[in-house]
């Protein structure tokens, strides 16, 4: 992880921010637990300092790099378009007042801005490490990430009772988590979050062998969508056979959804939905 200076080359310095700056969000775990076991760089346990560091020297390397970009406008060789531009204005100005460049993708296109690699821009998960007894409804520490960021997307997770998850088979996993009064493993928590921060939706292929699972944007179009299994798919896309999941279930599986009435043809408008399942007709 970040330590204080981080962004001058302390601990693992610039090269873990540089690693970072390729991700699509940010997972920020702060410790939210007691334990003499476990030693904390700072001494003490206090989540919100942990956090406002790790965001100050993401902020100060952000800004370095924007400072030297703009710079580079003035050089004919190194033009930025106009869009890229404001971009990078905004976040500097955002970066000098040591707050979070903030509703960028309202503005400009996201694909740009994630192009970027700015770090304060990407969007983040706050997730706390309570200790085993808390797991349920978190504890004062977690309480206070709550409090100090109701804007954020926090997850309450125990690293100690993951851990007793994965070395349970699935059915008493599922007994232990109901037992302590949990629905769903931290894991899983995190990838929804995941989602929902990223805006994704998952559809699936049927085949005789197997199922898969692909993830895509939510709502994007048919012929994109198809285009995340192979990019012929979408050059030559003719149609999308539609069912969706609960009807695929109810029906147990595509005769029955077929001979219900329950499978749709669509076209390249077509914006898929979470859980579709989905068979791609297409001209190679």
């Amino acid at each position: 992880g970040l330590v204080a200076g981080a962004s001058k080359g302390e601990g693992l310095g610039n090269k873990f921010l540089a690693n970072i700056r390729e991700v699509d969000a940010v997972i920020h775990m702060l410790r939210c637990f007691d334990s003499s076991e476990i030693q904390n760089v700072n001494k003490t346990v206090d989540p919100i300092r942990d956090l406002e560091t790790v965001e100050t020297e993401m902020m100060i390397s952000d800004l370095e790099s924007v400072e030297k970009r703009l710079s580079q406008k003035k050089n004919k060789n190194n033009e930025l378009s106009k869009d890229t531009f404001e971009i990078l204005e905004n976040v500097y100005e955002s970066l000098k007042k040591g707050i979070r460049p903030e509703k960028l993708e309202e503005k400009f296109d996201k694909k740009l801005i994630k192009n970027l690699g700015i770090l304060s821009t990407k969007p983040r998960i706050l997730v706390c490490n309570v200790d085993e007894n808390s797991v349920s409804s978190g504890n004062a520490y977690s309480d206070t990430v709550k409090n100090k960021f109701k804007n954020d997307t926090i997850v309450i997770v125990s690293a100690e009772i993951e851990q007793q998850i994965t070395e349970l088979q699935d059915s008493e996993a599922s007994e232990f988590m109901k037992e302590i009064g949990i629905k769903e493993s931290g894991l899983d928590q995190i990838i929804k979050a995941g989602y929902k921060i990223l805006n994704l939706s998952t559809y699936f292929t049927v085949g005789p062998k197997e199922t898969h699972a692909w993830t895509v944007e939510k709502n994007c179009k048919a012929p994109d969508a198809a285009e995340v299994i192979h990019s012929d798919f979408k050059k030559g896309f003719i149609k999308a056979e539609v069912i969706s999941y609960a009807d695929y279930i109810e029906h147990v599986g595509e005769v029955g959804a077929r001979d219900n009435g329950k499978l749709k043809i669509e076209g390249k408008d077509y914006e898929v939905a979470d859980g579709d399942v989905l068979h791609f007709r297409f001209n190679t």
